[in-house]
């Protein structure tokens, strides 16, 4: 045992975790109690919704509120809520209730799990996590109570509250209003859009920069990768929301119906969701091919590091974006916010969007030989959001034949843990190379 141990790094004890709790889950959601029908879900079905909630990315295979009893939808919850923050978060907040030691093994865990620089201050930052995510997600769920109330009995809509804002603050877009409706029969309330996208957005900004942004009042100063997600989100968020409500002006499935204060919430929630939250309040398979585009690129790219978001993450988006403008430019030096970006940096940021790309381009390939039934865009869309955990889809997913099931439960696994390992890999130290080959030149472009 203790040999397996030392065997098995932190990324490897990270994955192998993460698969414990899929099966575990997709064992309860087999049972009986888990389905109001008193069947259970079938193996295949179980295996998709556990790896869906645990890997935060909100694609179904079944109904959410339609097919899972109580029993059921808590189950998917909590792993909705262990998949958001990390099972080693929980480990250590266990540690702490009995009074445990974290020891150094453990800490390493914890920085590979936050993507961490350091091991300073982990068991505070982890601490500050836990507080972080309860008061957000009692804020939002209070706030959408007291709106479901009017639409509900008050039981009801506690809960409805509660679910709906631990789901959305980790990114993972499971809804139970039936009917493969996701939210939209609120796309232009303000409480219900408004409320949802802060969670949202909160949760895509990643604990390091919460945490910076507590700590602000005191230090006054905020580390460059804090200002860069900020930025980057901002940026995405506005432009976004602009061209979607261009593009979709004039649709009369989607914002056309809807007046001028309706359009300007139904852009901006779907100009937010794709940073892989997976819930939506416009139908997507009726959005244009613009906005469809427009939304992958979104989830390919996701939201900050370290967050309940996927994607190839935000600070990657930054840095090739700046190494591209530094390259334009003629300059050498790539430069965000006064800071020039280390090489190593930059390497990584490419290798994790070619492996995204890789994974993206494969999935739908091969999506499109298995199940040759639909339009491209719907399989390309489909790839897009499981790598990406968003959980969006233009109505593929119900329909994906079994091998098209395993195949997306691969992608999901592989976009929660894939580029975050991968990240973790070429961070380690690595052996000094006793001599170097000499330099070849190419023509590029």
């Amino acid at each position: 045992m203790k040999f397996l141990k030392n065997k098995l790094n932190p990324p490897k004890i990270l994955v192998i975790g993460f698969a414990i709790i899929i099966l575990f889950g997709s064992f309860l959601l087999t049972l009986p109690i888990a389905t109001k029908d008193g069947i259970g879900l079938g193996l295949i079905d179980a295996l998709f919704t556990a790896t869906s909630a645990t890997c935060v990315t909100g694609l179904i295979v079944v109904d959410t509120g339609d097919t899972f009893s109580l029993f059921g939808q808590l189950v998917i919850l909590f792993l909705i809520q262990i998949g958001g923050l990390g099972f080693m978060t929980f480990a250590t907040l266990l540690f702490l209730l009995v009074g445990k030691k974290i020891s150094l093994k453990e800490r390493l865990l914890l920085k590979e799990a936050f993507n961490n620089l350091t091991m300073a201050g982990l068991v505070k930052f982890v601490r500050r996590i836990l507080l972080f995510t309860a008061c957000i997600e009692i804020i939002g769920g209070i706030i959408l109570s007291i709106r479901f109330s009017f639409d509900m009995p008050l039981g009801k809509a506690v809960y409805f509250g509660f679910f709906h804002a631990i789901s959305n603050f980790n990114n993972a877009g499971f809804d139970i209003m039936g009917d493969f409706r996701s939210l939209t029969g609120y796309v232009d309330d303000p409480f219900v859009v408004l409320t949802i996208c802060a969670l949202i957005t909160i949760g895509g900004l990643g604990f390091i920069v919460l945490n910076e942004l507590f700590e602000y009042r005191n230090t006054k100063r905020l580390s460059v990768h804090s200002k860069i997600v900020l930025s980057t989100t901002f940026i995405l968020t506005i432009g976004s929301t602009i061209l979607i409500f261009l593009f979709e002006y004039g649709n009369s499935k989607t914002l056309g119906p809807l007046s001028d204060w309706g359009k300007i919430l139904g852009s901006i929630y779907q100009a937010v969701t794709p940073r892989t939250a997976g819930s939506n309040t416009l139908p997507i398979g009726d959005l244009t091919h613009s906005t469809l585009f427009l939304m992958i690129w979104l989830m390919f790219i996701g939201g900050g590091s370290g967050s309940t978001a996927g994607g190839i993450k935000i600070t990657t988006f930054a840095v090739l974006t700046a190494t591209m403008w530094s390259q334009l430019k003629g300059k050498t030096d790539v430069v965000l916010f006064r800071r020039r970006m280390v090489h190593e940096t930059i390497l990584k940021a490419l290798t994790v969007t070619m492996c995204g790309m890789l994974i993206v381009v494969s999935v739908t390939i091969i999506l499109s030989i298995i199940e040759h039934r639909h339009p491209f865009m719907m399989y390309f869309f489909e790839a897009t959001s499981a790598f990406g955990t968003t959980g969006l889809s233009m109505g593929l997913t119900p329909e994906l034949s079994v091998g098209g099931r395993i195949l997306i439960i691969l992608t999901m696994f592989a976009g929660r843990l894939g580029p975050l390992t991968i990240a973790f890999a070429i961070t380690r130290r690595r052996q000094q190379e006793s001599y170097h080959h000499p330099k070849g030149n190419i023509m590029i472009g």
